[in-house]
């Protein structure tokens, strides 16, 4: 009998956790900043050095590639081929 993988969604992570999100043209560093009854609130680095906020379900998928947790896209790309590392405090 297999058993099927357990789903990780986006409010299961804890505050301060760290993750991947695709942008419309990059990968970017993110951080789970709060965790309400209806959504999730991620702060995301920017180019100019500051963050901004994404709004997200509490059911979004989470996917790992090894131990990096990373936002769930519908494409196959690789964020190893696309990822911005703005600010390096990060």
């Amino acid at each position: 009998m297999e058993t099927s993988p357990t789903l990780i969604t986006l409010h299961t992570l804890p505050i301060g956790a760290r993750l991947l999100v695709r942008t419309k043209i990059d990968w970017r560093s993110a951080v789970v900043s709060q965790v309400s009854v209806e959504k999730v609130v991620i702060s995301v680095c920017s180019p100019t050095g500051r963050t901004y906020r994404l709004r997200r379900a509490l059911e979004t998928e989470i996917i790992f590639d090894g131990t990096i947790p990373i936002l769930k896209i519908e494409t196959d790309e690789d964020w190893r081929e696309n990822f911005t590392k703005y600010d390096f405090r990060w």
